[in-house]
């Protein structure tokens, strides 16, 4: 598991620059409370202003104007490593670290808004969503033996969605496009190997780097909803892919002084950096059945496109110290499995349950401390309290990881992980 430090300050830096989020890899699903309450299966209902997101051909069944403000609390998951790795390998003191290490826990708060009107005259719907769809939080302590890959990293997007949805009979269609702006941070402590004079390798801690920088990209989405009946309804939607191009990234290593002795570095280095990445495309397959006006079961599944994450390339302005780099990255498309169910308790109160199946698209060579990922199964639970004016949702999910057994050039050993999100969304008719 040896590595040249420089490969890993200009991986690191792509990998601030284009980290995977939690869960199912880059993607958030939980976009709605209501949606969540029913494991995201959703797309065949689409019958509140989430619908923007899961199936925006939903807003030609609704009526009037909406509005709805949402937050999904997340629980980054708490991960706990057991194993080697590279950088505890072969120490300072010549030891071997082998035992348990956990991330430190963070919680962040991604938002969704959403704002929906129907036409009185013709049938036709506008709308907007706003909301975060691929955001990070990660954190390491710094003396942990992942402080050369990540110490911490934080990506904070914001996707904007303007949409049209047009209702032909018992058909509903519906077309937007998607604008994502990202920044993000990253922290880490590269090392590399030098040799003591006995010729014994010895890890040497380069500095201290930092990176940040901003990106944007567009991308368009459409959505499919039909209702033969009262009992039955499918829905089928598609978001695009969408390439994020980061032209404005700093990178700024803080070089150890015996770095500078041993190496002969400077004692700062800083330059810009550019990258890009194509995050993946989506399809969702739903049926919604009614077997009674006070139940309704859904069936979706979901495929994401997670091949277009097979290689990380970072450009370097200055290439004195740092050096122009790509990484194989190689994830594998994906299928989601999801279920849910809701019941109306009576004319205001609604109960809801769900349940999904989420494949990783993270194969083992590529596996790292910055996302930790799992094949994972999703148990929700969800109210919804509603009147003539709005309507009131809650909702909560726990995510539980299979064990990860792992080993590659980051560590050797098991993962495992858990976490837990909460979502209310506030909604008004107007």
């Amino acid at each position: 598991m040896r590595r040249n430090w420089t490969t890993w300050v200009a991986g690191l830096a792509v990998l601030g620059l284009s980290s995977p989020a939690f869960p199912a890899g880059f993607h958030i699903r939980e976009q709605g409370a209501k949606a969540m309450g029913m494991a995201n299966a959703f797309v065949a209902q689409a019958d509140d202003p989430s619908a923007i997101f899961y199936n925006p051909a939903g807003l030609a069944f609704q009526t009037g104007s909406q509005m709805s403000l949402g937050v999904t609390i997340i629980q980054v998951p708490e991960t706990e490593f057991e194993g080697k790795t590279w950088l505890g390998e072969k120490n300072v003191s010549g030891s071997e670290f082998s035992g348990k290490q956990s991330a430190r826990p963070d919680i962040f708060f991604p938002p969704n808004i959403y704002a929906t009107t129907r036409l009185k005259s013709a049938p036709v719907a506008f709308g907007i969503g706003i909301n975060s769809l691929y955001p990070l939080a990660k954190r390491w302590d710094t003396t942990s033996p992942f402080r050369d890959d990540v110490k911490e990293v934080a990506i904070k997007p914001i996707n904007v969605n303007p949409t049209v949805a047009f209702q032909w009979k018992n058909l509903g269609i519906a077309f937007g496009v998607d604008y994502t702006y990202a920044t993000l941070w990253l922290e880490n402590a590269p090392y590399t190997t030098v040799f003591d004079g006995a010729g014994n390798p010895v890890n040497l801690n380069v500095g201290d780097l930092e990176v940040e920088g901003t990106g944007d990209g567009w991308g368009f989405n459409f959505g499919l909803l039909w209702k033969p009946s009262e009992t039955w309804s499918f829905g089928v939607s598609y978001r695009s892919r969408i390439k994020i191009e980061v032209d404005d990234g700093d990178a700024d290593l803080m070089v150890s002084q015996k770095a500078q002795d041993v190496l002969g570095l400077p004692s700062h280095v800083n330059t810009d950096g550019s990258t890009d990445i194509t995050l993946p495309d989506t399809w969702s397959f739903a049926v919604a059945w009614r077997p009674t006006k006070k139940l309704t079961f859904e069936f979706d599944v979901d495929r994401f496109g997670w091949s277009s994450y097979d290689e990380l390339a970072l450009d370097f302005e200055d290439e004195t110290v740092l050096h122009d780099e790509t990484l194989p990255k190689d994830w594998e498309n994906t299928w989601t499995f999801r279920f849910g169910a809701q019941y109306a308790v009576n004319d205001n109160l609604d109960l809801r349950a769900g349940y999904a199946y989420d494949n990783t698209p993270v194969p083992d060579d590529t596996l790292g401390p910055d996302l930790p990922d799992s094949d994972r199964h999703n148990v929700t639970l969800g109210l919804g309290w509603h009147n003539e004016h709005g309507a009131l949702d809650l909702a909560y999910m726990a995510v539980l990881f299979k064990d990860r057994s792992v080993s590659n050039d980051h560590q050797d050993g098991e993962y495992k992980s858990e976490a837990h999100l909460f979502a209310a969304n506030v909604s008004f008719w107007f």
